[in-house]
């Protein structure tokens, strides 16, 4: 007890000069535990996924509209509306089976060769989303995506989770944003690795009118070998998962088989996953704000700026991009969806 107050004592009688460390101090240590307790609290909100919504079985449909418009990347494509979609056969929707597909009967005419492309009607400003993927659609000529976009684009983001061309092997996760939304470049929170520009550096700007990069190429981060194309359906699939929250944007890819035991429960946590595929930081170089109001599409285009602008390098001695996909209606036997299941977790 006598200790205890000849510190007291001690307290009382010391000098201003010491008692403004002292003050200092406390107010150091009372802000590093306040910012320690809004940490904790970030860290718990950003984890504490619960399941929201099941995209599944025969009313799949029922959570899309379908996209008939011209497509904007200029592709040779004629997307059906949901009755010519059902009276076609180009999808289909029973158990644990959907297909969005293509029209690989027929020449193509018109516009292009029929596709799907479908957006859902809600939309999101963070989530956790999975994807159980069996197929997707693969072969020279293709140009499928898995993507979320805002309203007014490119103002309220775009983020590809799933996305290449032609005879791709491995996935390529983009973000495409208004100016003002670049990635340091700096360390290396992921497995994958940084597309290339046009000036032959990383695309670290997310920027579509980017200085050094191709139009609208954005930042992209390209997965392992295996997550995309023929590879990818050969092994029967798998999983990819994109948790968008305030702080960042990171996407997992998980083969048939090996995917964590959570990812399909009420409450996973993608802490345990793993390093991610990709993984961009949203904070100080990139606002949250420009990721906004977010719709869910699941398009199939052909040829179009991408596809074909690289298809001779890729597909080398099958002509002009558009001449092939209009005439080989056999060559797209495996360009569809199938998908398993879409959850998305709030």
């Amino acid at each position: 007890e006598r200790r205890l107050w000849s510190r007291h004592q001690h307290d009382q009688n010391a000098t201003p000069v010491c008692k403004t460390r002292r003050q200092k101090k406390r107010k150091q240590m009372a802000r590093l535990t306040a910012y320690l307790i809004t940490l904790a609290c970030v860290v718990a909100y950003t984890h504490a996924w619960s399941l929201s919504q099941n995209f599944s079985g025969s009313g799949f449909f029922d959570n899309f509209n379908f996209f008939t418009d011209d497509d904007p990347t200029h592709g040779y494509v004629n997307f059906l509306s949901e009755q010519e979609a059902w009276s076609t056969g180009l999808i289909y929707a029973e158990g644990d089976k959907i297909i969005i597909g293509s029209d690989n009967q027929n020449v193509a005419s018109g516009r292009g060769r029929n596709s799907i492309r479908i957006t859902s009607n809600d939309a999101w400003n963070y989530g956790l989303f999975v994807l159980d993927l069996v197929n997707m659609p693969t072969g020279c000529g293709t140009w499928p995506a898995w993507w979320l976009v805002g309203p007014n684009w490119p103002n309220s983001g775009e983020i590809d989770i799933i996305e290449g061309v032609n005879n791709q092997n491995a996935d390529q996760t983009t973000l495409h944003t208004s100016d003002g939304c670049t990635m340091s470049g700096e360390g290396k929170p992921f497995t994958g690795t940084w597309g290339t520009g046009s000036n032959g550096q990383p695309t670290y700007d997310c920027y579509i009118n980017a200085p050094g990069e191709y139009a609208n190429q954005g930042c992209g981060i390209i997965g392992g070998g295996g997550s995309y194309g023929t590879p990818f359906n050969q092994q029967g699939g798998g999983v990819y998962a994109l948790e968008w929250v305030g702080s960042y944007i990171r996407a997992f890819y998980f083969p048939r088989g090996s995917y964590p035991g959570d990812i399909f429960a009420n409450s996973p946590n993608p802490d345990n996953w793993g390093t991610p595929y990709a993984y961009f930081a949203l904070g100080g170089q990139c606002s949250a704000n420009h990721f906004q109001n977010m719709n869910m599409v699941f398009d199939l285009t052909f040829c179009g700026d991408w596809a074909g602008g690289v298809f001779g390098s890729m597909c080398p001695g099958l002509g002009d991009c558009q001449t092939y996909v209009q005439n080989n209606p056999h060559a797209f036997d495996s360009a569809y969806w199938w998908v398993n299941q879409v959850l998305i977790y709030q």
